[in-house]
């Protein structure tokens, strides 16, 4: 049994939205597949750190869902900005269930045990909150990684954080979500959202203790990491 992450698959298998016109991106749902099917096997563990389908609704997005539901794994989805079709908890549940995407399990709120970790997280904001509106979501960010964390607080695991915004970009830093993290006293965290150019702002390796990865599928080359 291992533990992956990997971000960004920004899917469109419905949609009129690939990801191809961007540079890096060409064959990307291919180069997933292939590389996904070499590394994972049935008994691992994958988390995905938010976008995960262009779809605009959950319908829109089944296609994408059953393409990563029929990859080898389990894999636990937390929500991305640009995850329109995400909605509540359990809606998200039902439509799996109804749909038989038995490998899917959601992110919100709760955690999941893998060995003697915990997989914490939330989707996490902007580092700029100049905006009210802005500070406002990133509060309520912060409170959602707070619950997840603290629904493991007395089962003696160390929890592990997966978010899908950076704490920390460039010189930018998010100190609601990074307060939560030195609090808890976590060691690992991990998140998406940087495509591009911009990955040479982007913040790998230990950093007040923590160390930080970005997981974004084209950082990756479209190869989920292993983590445990």
């Amino acid at each position: 049994m291992s533990l992956f992450a990997i971000g960004d698959l920004h899917l469109s298998l419905s949609a009129d939205k690939s990801m191809h016109v961007f540079d890096g991106w060409d064959n990307y749902v291919e180069r997933i597949k292939l590389n996904w099917e070499k590394l994972v096997k049935e008994t691992d563990t994958v988390v995905l750190a938010g976008d995960s389908s262009w779809g605009m609704s959950l319908e829109q997005s089944k296609e994408d869902f059953n393409f990563i539901n029929n990859l080898p794994g389990k894999k636990i989805i937390l929500k991305g900005n640009h995850d329109y079709w995400w909605t509540t908890k359990a809606k998200m549940e039902s439509f799996f269930r109804e749909n038989n995407f038995s490998t899917l399990e959601i992110l919100h709120n709760n955690h999941f045990i893998y060995e003697d970790i915990a997989i914490c997280g939330t989707r996490g904001w902007i580092n700029e909150t100049e905006e009210p509106a802005d500070a406002k979501v990133l509060k309520r960010e912060a409170s959602r990684l707070v619950m997840s964390i603290e629904s493991v607080v007395d089962k003696k695991l160390s929890p592990v954080v997966f978010l899908h915004y950076p704490p920390i970009f460039a010189d930018n830093y998010n100190y609601e979500i990074l307060e939560v993290l030195y609090k808890y006293n976590i060691k690992e965290c991990y998140y998406g959202h940087i495509h591009g150019k911009s990955k040479n702002y982007s913040i790998n390796g230990e950093r007040d203790g923590i160390s930080f990865s970005l997981i974004s599928s084209d950082y990756l080359q479209f190869i989920p990491k292993k983590i445990r």
